[in-house]
């Protein structure tokens, strides 16, 4: 008769026999320094004890499989975050699956179900809402995570990786104002993301540090998409004092300011300045060319698999919360306002 198998230890149970919660096993497991020494040896010696393994631990071989999961794949962002995972991840032999959840909860149950029946070895979660039981699911499945853009405060007990959103809404607010624009209209992202947030906030900076009052009928909402920016452009430009330039949140929203403008037959930048965010393949591309905020897209996706993998293979990580650098490319939507000499 064949012996029973004996269950796979949990961190949960770990945790529930050490004393302490789960996400501090998770520390201890990740590398993390923050964790008191006697509760990390405690901790250690358990995993020892009741013979812990990690997923995907098989004993010095790669990781075999990585989920890449996004809210949806309609968006140009999103392959190019795909593009730099791909490269990470056939350079040292994973595998990627890619699924989108639509931020609904069925689709996320579904797909933790598959998760647990593929066995992949890590995820990366794009503009993810990691929350206390997602994150539960996730480390019951002995599954290292890291998040790219998250939503909200980034959680600290989670590797995060990001870009410089505050600094990029920054110096393209402050290019604005050195070509001579005061009217700066900012189309923004969806208020829930850290990223959308941190690039609103820089515009207000850039405002503020040179003594303009930041004028809410010039802050519009966006979708981060085409449609968003086209109507926030018609709104900015049916009204009474419009703007002098407009600096989106991100390039798609950033054409369909482009579209408004061109419906009412105003020029590019003769008679209107536009700055977008992210330098996506589009933006050399339009007519005239984009001056944008470059974000490292495929950067983040590769690092993510990076940190993925030290996790998995029990290595630690410099920082739980990485924020790549990023770059005001200038190309011909911007110009300085007719009559006013540029600082």
């Amino acid at each position: 008769m064949a012996d029973t198998p004996t269950p796979a230890v949990t961190i949960s149970a770990i945790a529930e026999e050490a004393g302490v919660s789960a996400p501090t096993v998770s520390r201890v497991l990740n590398g993390r320094g923050d964790v008191a020494p006697a509760t990390r040896e405690r901790i250690e010696s358990l995993l020892r004890a009741r013979g812990y393994r990690r997923r995907g631990s098989r004993g010095g071989e790669m990781v075999g499989l990585l989920d890449l999961v996004f809210n949806d794949l309609d968006s140009p962002w999103a392959v190019e975050i795909i593009r730099g995972v791909e490269d990470a991840a056939h350079a040292v032999g994973s595998g990627i699956v890619v699924s989108a959840i639509h931020r609904r909860a069925s689709s996320t149950r579904q797909w933790l179900q598959n998760v647990r029946s593929r066995t992949s070895d890590g995820a990366i979660l794009v503009t993810t809402d990691l929350d206390s039981s997602l994150r539960a699911e996730l480390e019951d499945l002995h599954m290292p995570s890291v998040v790219i853009d998250p939503v909200g405060v980034p959680d600290l007990a989670v590797p995060t990786i990001g870009a410089t959103n505050w600094a990029g809404g920054l110096s393209a607010t402050d290019y604005l104002i050195s070509l001579g624009h005061r009217r700066i209209a900012f189309v923004a992202g969806r208020p829930e993301l850290w990223c959308s947030r941190a690039r609103l906030d820089g515009y207000r900076a850039g405002l503020e540090t040179a003594g303009l009052d930041v004028d809410d009928d010039l802050v519009v909402p966006g979708e981060f998409d085409y449609e968003s920016g086209f109507r926030a452009g018609e709104h900015l430009f049916g009204l009474a004092e419009p703007p002098t330039a407009v600096f989106s949140a991100s390039d798609q929203m950033t054409l369909g300011v482009y579209e408004a403008l061109r419906r009412r037959g105003l020029r590019v930048p003769a008679d209107v300045s536009v700055i977008g965010f992210d330098d996506l393949p589009e933006a050399r591309w339009a007519s005239p060319p984009l001056t944008t905020v470059r974000q490292p897209l495929a950067e983040m996706g590769r690092l993510a698999v990076r940190t993925v993998h030290r996790l998995v293979s029990g290595e630690s990580i410099e920082s739980p919360r990485v924020e790549l650098a990023t770059e005001l490319v200038v190309r011909d939507s911007t110009a300085a306002v007719p009559g006013a000499p540029a600082e």
